[in-house]
């Protein structure tokens, strides 16, 4: 980028930041959700939770079926 472009670009730097954060943002938050080791913790604490009585047993098979469609479209994108 040139001086005359930087000079002229500059009131446009915030944004390009926050599209910056943005990105790396998403970024981590596919990976977080992707993660085998998080999908794991997700699927031992719904069953922790349904075995204190904290949620029933119809709760936990939604949890368990939300896991596997979010893993499902993470494969499809792959």
């Amino acid at each position: 980028m040139g001086l005359f472009t930087g000079i002229l670009t500059l009131p446009f730097a915030p944004l390009r930041g926050v599209i910056s954060l943005a990105e790396l943002i998403k970024g981590r938050v596919d990976e977080e959700l992707s993660d085998p080791a998080a999908i794991r913790r997700e699927l031992e604490r719904a069953e922790r939770a349904r075995e204190a009585g904290e949620i029933t047993a119809e709760e936990e098979a939604e949890i368990q079926q939300r896991v596997m469609q979010r893993l499902g479209a993470n494969e499809k994108e792959r």
